[in-house]
């Protein structure tokens, strides 16, 4: 069953999630509905791509309205493909929500145990994963493209909830929106490390099409590599939704040829009335 369901023109939720925990807000944004021009036209959401910064924070001020999570307790990240995770509190809110420069800087994860902080990702083919723990509340966002996919960030944010004392059996993930393996074609050098953290795996997510030419499917790659962490795989949905084939809903690097704008993952608990 598809786990994302569009709510208003910006933004898709995580139907399953939010029909059981009424205080959670999760999903990913559209290209729509937005104030941007151009290239970015609409609702580009990424600080960091030369769109206008007035045009930006209107965009993610319009988004922060209709979900009803000021982007105050927000926490955005400078994402460098790598595997960093970064716990965090309260005590984060805001930063680089409005301005790239107030961003964690280095970081593509984020965890935490803490109401009313919203932990956002931006994307533009790349794989969001989503993780959320019902008992302890935790909940986790990482930004998975080839690198970060093969170096396992998937895996390493499953070592955190375990290092935190969590049952992985417990952890419930979602897959979203990002390029399929029809339009993510790659060369020898990204899948010679795809065959290295898939040596005990009988599964190949990717085909041959010519020489040095593969379809990569970064969907199911990280799958596998959640459930070989010890996510069970009944506990992992996963989207049909494909950057850049779904071309009416989203931004994509490789379609756009680079030029383009982005998409926004998000997650946070909301704050209980009176707390």
């Amino acid at each position: 069953m598809e786990p994302f369901s569009l709510k208003t023109e910006e933004y898709f939720v995580i139907k399953e999630w939010a029909d059981r925990f009424p205080n959670i807000t999760a999903g990913f944004t559209t290209k729509n509905g937005g104030f941007s021009r151009n290239e970015y036209k609409t609702l580009n959401v990424g600080l960091h791509v030369n769109d206008s910064n007035e045009a930006v924070s209107r965009n993610r001020q319009h988004v922060a309205d209709l979900l009803g999570f000021s982007h105050e307790k927000w926490v955005g990240a400078e994402q460098t493909h790598e595997i960093n995770i970064k716990k965090v509190t309260r005590k984060d809110k805001g930063k680089g929500a409005l301005v790239y420069e107030d961003s964690f800087s280095g970081t593509d994860g984020f965890f935490t145990y803490s109401k009313g902080v919203m932990l956002t990702l931006c994307y533009a083919d790349c794989v969001p994963l989503y993780f959320l723990h019902e008992k302890t509340g935790a909940i986790g966002m990482a930004h998975a493209g080839w690198k970060g996919t093969v170096g396992g960030i998937g895996r390493k944010m499953a070592e955190l909830f375990a290092k935190e004392g969590i049952d992985l059996s417990e952890v419930q993930t979602v897959i979203g929106p990002s390029i399929c393996g029809n339009c993510y074609i790659v060369d020898d050098h990204v899948i010679s490390k795809v065959q290295k953290i898939l040596e005990d795996v009988d599964i190949k997510p990717y085909n041959q099409i010519s020489d040095n030419q593969f379809q990569l499917d970064l969907k199911e790659l990280n799958r596998t590599i959640l459930t070989n962490a010890g996510i069970p795989h009944e506990n992992i949905m996963i989207t049909d939704y494909c950057t850049s084939c779904h071309e009416n809903y989203f931004f994509s690097h490789r379609r756009d040829r680079g030029k383009t704008g982005r998409m926004m993952s998000f997650i946070g608990w909301k704050e209980e009335v009176g707390s």
